[in-house]
């Protein structure tokens, strides 16, 4: 579903790369959790695979689609929340959805049907008419969460999804995820919350200074290095506090 191949990027006057030489596949029907410490790397990266960022070197493929040589096809099949969404002020809650439904093609009764389904599930029905201006950030954060479902992506992609959702919303998220999945599609996500990656995650990815330092099922992690029963967090922490690797 997602296969980075040799992914650089520096960015103009840093003496560093943000992401340096990255190789990883994602693969469908999986949720992927892509975890590292501030500045490790993590939103570079997710901004390259959605477009927002060009890699300086290697290759981006989206549902087999080549990123730079196919961009429309590659995004279609794609939703993506920032972890900071800029949405539109001065547009009401149900104008911009409507706007997501147009750009995605998604039909009327299938667009009504689905968005009634998320604004009930988010608790946003009665708000949706007023201006996005309006809302909090917690409010913002489910709107465009259900824009990012509308069109039923087969890749769905988060960025820090989990911040400014309500205990809640954060339990009706994850269960969205999991059908997701179910249906064959693919999850991929950065979070600082281990506890929920590690509850959510078939496999994670940890990022540090730009580099894969390890990848694998929690079994995968622990396996060699004498960290039986270690819990997610355990395990980040040695790896980018020690330097630690480990490949697939």
């Amino acid at each position: 579903m997602i296969r980075l191949q040799g992914v650089s990027k520096r960015y103009k006057g840093a003496s560093t790369y943000a992401v340096r030489d990255l190789d990883l596949e994602v693969r469908p029907g999986e949720i992927f959790g892509f975890l590292g410490p501030n500045g490790a790397g993590k939103t570079t990266t997710i901004k390259m695979i959605v477009g927002l960022l060009k890699a300086d070197q290697g290759k981006v493929l989206v549902n087999g689609h080549d990123l730079t040589l196919d961009p429309i096809a590659a995004k279609r099949s794609m939703g993506y929340v920032p972890d900071k969404p800029d949405l539109y002020p001065r547009l009401t809650g149900l104008e911009y959805l409507n706007l997501i439904g147009d750009v995605y093609g998604v039909d009327g009764p299938t667009r009504s049907k689905r968005l009634a389904h998320y604004l009930e599930m988010f608790q946003l029905t009665e708000a949706v008419g007023d201006l996005i201006q309006s809302f909090s950030r917690g409010m913002q954060q489910k709107l465009a969460l259900t824009g990012a479902l509308l069109h039923a992506p087969a890749l769905f992609i988060l960025d820090e999804p989990m911040v400014g959702l309500d205990p809640k919303s954060s339990h009706l998220f994850k269960e969205i995820m999991r059908e997701h999945v179910k249906q064959g599609n693919t999850v991929f996500f950065s979070t600082h919350v281990l506890e929920v990656a590690e509850q959510l995650c078939n496999r994670v990815g940890i990022i540090k200074q730009g580099e894969l330092i390890a990848c694998g099922t929690m079994e995968e992690l622990r396996t060699g290095r004498d960290r039986d029963g270690s819990s997610l967090e355990k395990l980040f922490l040695e790896l980018t506090d020690e330097g630690g690797s480990y490949e697939e």
